[in-house]
């Protein structure tokens, strides 16, 4: 389409450059912006409420700025998207979910303020997984707006429950989106969409006026074109808000001008996995081999990952939509599962509760142990490409279960697990291309607070490889 969508595949330190020399007009892009949400947006399925009126004030106010002398920074003026369980004064946030969808917040969450203030111009609030996937969806239609339609091929999904981000930034649509993480909403639209996606290290990234669906898990992050939008975004809206009690200060450290980092591979980390992701993580460990020192089949101390995290997911989840639960809301909801999901997590037992904390706090001290001997793990970001619209989840890729063993564990779902469980920093980023168009995903783990490190590895594998610069066709 020719409708001005190459500047919203610009890098974000290039668009900026061209506002703060006013060779762009932030109100040209605002315009640019809203009308490819209002037409190809609202086909994905990727749009809830469009900004409008309110955005292109806001583009005109940063126009003024600017050509006053008052530059904010490399956000000033730049059209981005927020996951619908964000907060916005004056515009509805829904959740994603029907019993919500006229709900209204009178504030603005940290993050979003944040991003005002760094001039940033909120064109939409983007559609999201109802409740974000706490009810246990299982299917792609899980949300009153529809599934999440995957830019790169409709007929499959865009994951989720950040699904609105995913298709928004693949399709070009916005520079960048603020998704979130319980465990995997942002690792897995970004890995099934062709974008790159920042897990924050827990607490990084204040989630006051968020949507609490699990508070000892959830995270808020960017989700952008590349490692180094992903890092301009994160230095916006990271650091202590008093709002939210578990933010952390930032420690000063700049990341490596060269990162020639240790680099662990875990042990079976292309086991069990589709052909084209195996293949392209396999072509991504050759480039690697030129970036650092790494390591392969590093085996992953061994907990039960998968246990822990439900329990606390549901019980956590359960106890934030309780009244929902209690007064029978849960038929509102538009997935099957999701109309009964919640009942199972309201009786988890407080012993199986505190009992899945307390193993969560035993994975602590092994995980950083393996940080100290390295500083990055890298597996692929999920074991498919995306999903197909219209069946279960179970049903996806029969070929997987083809000789797997039935005690398999996948290191990929273990490290989303952990990652998440101990609040550890991701990336996730595109390395390469399968079955019927859809792109595959890379994910870099560190430990806590070494955000530099990933981006800083992920900055140069994208400069070696561009997969990050390909767009779907049509859009």
């Amino acid at each position: 389409m020719n409708d001005g969508a190459d500047l919203l595949y610009t890098p974000i330190r290039e668009l900026a450059a061209q506002i703060r020399s006013r060779r762009l007009s932030p109100v040209k892009l605002a315009e640019i912006s809203l009308q490819r949400l209002d037409t190809l947006g609202v086909r994905l399925n990727a749009v809830v409420t469009l900004a409008g009126k309110q955005a292109l004030e806001q583009a005109r106010a940063a126009e003024r700025e600017i050509a006053g002398g008052h530059y904010r920074g490399p956000l000033h003026g730049i059209p981005y998207g927020a996951k619908d369980l964000l907060a916005t004064k004056g515009m509805p946030t829904t959740w994603g979910a029907a019993p919500y969808r006229n709900q209204q917040l009178d504030y603005d969450a940290t993050v979003v303020r944040k991003l005002a203030d760094a001039g940033a111009i909120l064109v939409a609030k983007l559609s999201m997984v109802e409740l974000a996937g706490g009810m246990g969806y299982r299917n792609a239609d899980a949300s009153f707006t529809g599934p999440g339609i995957n830019p790169w091929n409709p007929n499959f999904w865009s994951g989720g429950s950040s699904s609105g981000p995913g298709s928004a930034v693949a399709a070009g649509l916005v520079s960048f989106a603020i998704g979130s993480e319980t465990v995997g909403s942002i690792l897995t639209p970004s890995s099934f969409c062709g974008i790159t996606g920042l897990r924050p290290t827990y607490g990084r990234v204040s989630r006051h006026g968020a949507m609490a669906l699990c508070w000892s898990l959830d995270k808020l992050g960017p989700m952008a074109r590349s490692a180094d939008d992903c890092a301009l975004v994160l230095a916006a809206i990271e650091g202590v808000d008093p709002e939210d009690p578990t933010t952390l200060p930032i420690p000063k450290r700049a990341p490596p001008a060269k990162p020639r980092l240790r680099i662990a591979v875990p042990k079976g980390a292309v086991d069990h996995v589709l052909a084209e992701v195996a293949r392209n993580f396999n072509e991504a460990t050759a480039v690697l081999l030129g970036l650092g020192q790494v390591a392969f089949n590093v085996p992953l101390p061994e907990f039960p990952y998968g246990p822990v995290a439900s329990t606390i997911v549901d019980s956590e989840g359960a106890s934030a939509f309780y009244d929902l639960i209690e007064s029978g809301g849960l038929r509102e909801l538009r997935a099957e599962s999701d109309r009964v999901g919640g009942y199972g997590g309201a009786m988890v037992r407080a012993v199986d509760y505190l009992q899945a904390q307390r193993i969560r706090e035993k994975m602590r001290k092994p995980f950083l142990d393996l940080f100290q001997r390295y500083d990055v793990i890298a597996l692929p970001s999920r074991n498919t490409v995306a999903l197909p619209l219209g069946i279960d989840f179970t049903k996806a890729y029969p070929e997987l279960d083809k000789d797997r063993p039935a005690n398999f564990v996948s290191p990929i779902g273990t490290m989303i697990q952990v990652g998440n469980l101990l609040g550890l920093p991701a990336l996730a980023l595109p390395n390469g291309f399968g079955r019927e168009s859809l792109p595959t995903g890379l994910q870099f783990v560190s430990a806590p607070l070494q955000e530099a490190s990933l981006i800083a590895l992920g900055t140069e594998y994208q400069k070696r490889t561009q997969f990050h610069r390909r767009r779907p066709p049509g859009f």
